[in-house]
């Protein structure tokens, strides 16, 4: 696989994980790291949030060296603010700050952030120019097909983040009406690399390394984002990176490898986040980690009712 160049940040290959809200934490970003994904992605942060020293935002901002390089997803309306907040957390060992603007999630759009801001093209080209003429670091930008079909605006919005300094844009090619329902649209990824020079990721339906290599060819975008499909299986990227580049499937993780693998990460939860978060949280990694897996049913059932790690060792170990 060949290298991927983002302004002054060369990443070793072109499959990154996707920002997402709630599944991209550090303990799950080293994992993925350790499975040879190019760039990881933090869960987004927000301006207004930074500024008031929300105490759970410098956990959402916390780095380890192991997982780099990382880059920090920002979110917020204001120009002025977005471009204060980036300065004031520069210094920190993020390569790459991204700026959200699909999140579709209604507490966000109601805001007028995330993927509203595709509504309003002049105020994201004042945040996109704001921002990326405060920090030193690339800035990115995360946006959709559009807020909806009607307005399918995602060529118009990546050309005006190249216009005010984007040194790469990500596209989902669903519209912010879709959230993660129905297919996404890949041609709107493949107008958008025709349209601009900046590099450009694709989002959507990477769900397996044929996806990937069929996403990089039928687009001809430079990266392909993994989101949904990497919950539960840091595998994929091991996967799609040896399936790019010998052309062979790796077969499914053996059992073995799953429980270790879950073991691990409820380790690093505990670790970042105190047994009592860590416990509560690994519910929904395992759903993820051990769907389509025999006998995985009764171990779901049991895992919810599980309160320390000594009890989730005995559980996976048994």
């Amino acid at each position: 696989m060949a290298e991927v160049k983002i302004g002054n940040v060369t990443l070793e290959n072109g499959v990154f994980l996707a920002p997402m809200a709630g599944v991209t934490d550090l303990p799950f970003r080293l994992l993925c790291r350790e499975m040879g994904t190019g760039l990881v992605c933090s869960e987004m942060v927000s301006a207004k949030a930074i500024y008031f020293n929300n105490k759970n935002t410098e956990g959402l901002l916390e780095i380890h060296e192991k997982e780099r390089p990382v880059s920090l997803q920002l979110f917020g309306s204001d120009p002025q603010l977005m471009a204060e907040m980036a300065k004031r957390i520069e210094e920190r060992p993020f390569s790459i700050l991204d700026i959200n603007m699909g999140c579709p999630v209604p507490k966000v759009v109601n805001n007028g952030e995330g993927s509203a801001l595709m509504k309003n093209p002049v105020l994201a080209g004042k945040i996109i120019s704001a921002v990326a003429g405060a920090v030193n670091k690339p800035v990115t930008v995360k946006i959709r097909k559009g807020f909806d079909e009607a307005h399918a605006n995602a060529v118009e919005l990546a050309h005006i983040a190249q216009e005010s300094g984007a040194a790469a844009v990500a596209v989902h090619g669903r519209t912010r009406e879709q959230y993660y329902a129905g297919k996404a649209d890949w041609d709107c990824i493949a107008q958008v690399k025709q349209a601009v020079s900046i590099p450009v990721m694709g989002n959507g339906d990477v769900n397996g390394p044929e996806a990937a290599e069929r996403m990089l060819k039928e687009t001809g975008c430079d990266a392909v984002l993994v989101g949904r499909a990497a919950r539960g299986n840091p595998w994929i990227f091991r996967q799609i990176i040896h399936y790019l580049e010998t052309g062979e499937l790796l077969s499914k993780p053996p059992i073995e490898e799953v429980r270790a693998m879950m073991l691990r990460h409820a380790a690093l939860l505990t670790e970042y986040k105190g047994e009592f978060t860590a416990i509560r949280e690994m519910r929904k990694h395992v759903c993820w980690y051990t769907a389509g897996y025999p006998h995985s049913a009764r171990l779901r059932e049991r895992i919810n009712e599980m309160e320390t790690m000594e009890e989730l060792e005995a559980l996976f170990l048994a």
